[in-house]
């Protein structure tokens, strides 16, 4: 038998030399919650392992995930108060831009962005403004627009708008061009879904809607051609990155975006993704670690170029 591919599985060392997929920490980013206060470390009980941290609290754990290889982090806020203008998200002082100061002064050589939504910041838990019954999409684009300047002007490093109102890609950019931001780059949840994944997150964030749900706004998880056109939409708005969100249920999503733009793609590892192995491996089902690395593995063989995932952190120490 003269094609025998075990040949080239025979040891750890020659699977290294022929693997095509490789994930290095230089792939991944690190989700946080940050909140009000000091010393506070409160746990999620629907993410173990995650915590909402305050801003002090939130520098430490920064520093261990630019320590263990990772270059980035993304910023979820978690207000003092909330209310249907969403004031708080826009607010300069405000927990985000609060922790982005701290973060660009404390802790080195670290790639800081901040999510761009509605959702952590109104009291209906929407990503839009209200109205009546309806989310209302242009005027929630001027809003989208303020926040983005406020963490720009905070220091943050990119913006990363996912509240999936249409325009909102080109509401922000205009807004950081003219203020003078035209170098900050823009990561676009382009092809968000309106997942049941997202669950723990909520717990997390606080945000969830208090009314209705997001379908009117999030795309249908039955539609991968629609996602293509958000995404062209996105580019031509001027997005620089790209992102599918949730990643493990749309990998051929991740695939079809990657082949047909070509553009820096990433792909959301959501809460409900990490919460459900970790649940598993509490139980003693699965592997946690191989598991894990299987997962975000996959994620980049689809064609990611870059990986949000609460798994960030630990993954990079598990890679050596």
């Amino acid at each position: 038998m003269k094609d025998r591919p075990r040949r080239l599985r025979a040891s750890a060392l020659i699977r290294g030399m022929v693997r095509e997929t490789t994930i290095s920490p230089a792939n991944l980013i690190q989700p946080f919650f940050a909140r009000p206060g000091k010393s506070q470390r409160r746990p999620i009980k629907s993410m173990p392992g995650c915590f909402q941290l305050s801003v002090d609290e939130l520098v430490k754990e920064a520093k261990k995930t630019r320590a263990a290889g990772v270059p980035a982090v993304i910023l979820f806020g978690i207000p003092e108060t909330k209310d249907a203008a969403a004031t708080s998200g826009t607010d300069p002082n405000g927990i985000i831009p609060t922790a982005v100061r701290a973060l660009k002064d404390r802790v080195k050589d670290l790639l800081v962005i901040t999510d761009v939504c509605l959702c952590e910041y109104t009291d209906h838990g929407h990503c839009g403004h209200v109205d009546g019954d309806r989310i209302a999409n242009d005027p929630s684009l001027q809003t989208l627009a303020r926040m983005s300047l406020a963490h720009a002007r905070a220091g943050a490093d990119m913006v990363a708008p996912s509240d999936m109102m249409d325009g909102r890609v080109g509401a922000i950019r205009g807004a950081l061009d003219e203020a003078g931001f035209e170098d900050l780059p823009v990561m676009s949840y382009a092809a968000k879904y309106a997942s049941a994944f997202y669950g723990p997150f909520r717990d997390a964030a606080e945000s969830p809607p208090k009314f209705g749900d997001r379908a009117t706004y999030q795309m249908d998880p039955a539609n991968a051609l629609e996602a293509l056109r958000e995404v062209e939409l996105d580019i031509a708005e001027g997005a620089d990155i790209v992102m599918v969100k949730p990643a493990l249920p749309y990998l051929d999503v991740i695939r079809r975006v990657k082949e047909k733009f070509g553009r820096p793609t990433a792909a959301y590892c959501v809460s409900g993704e990490y919460s459900m192995i970790k649940a598993a491996a509490a139980n003693g089902w699965l592997d946690e670690k191989r598991t894990a690395l299987e997962i975000l593995t996959s994620i980049r063989r689809a064609g990611a170029d870059m990986i949000l995932t609460y798994w960030a952190t630990e993954a990079a120490g598990w890679m050596g």
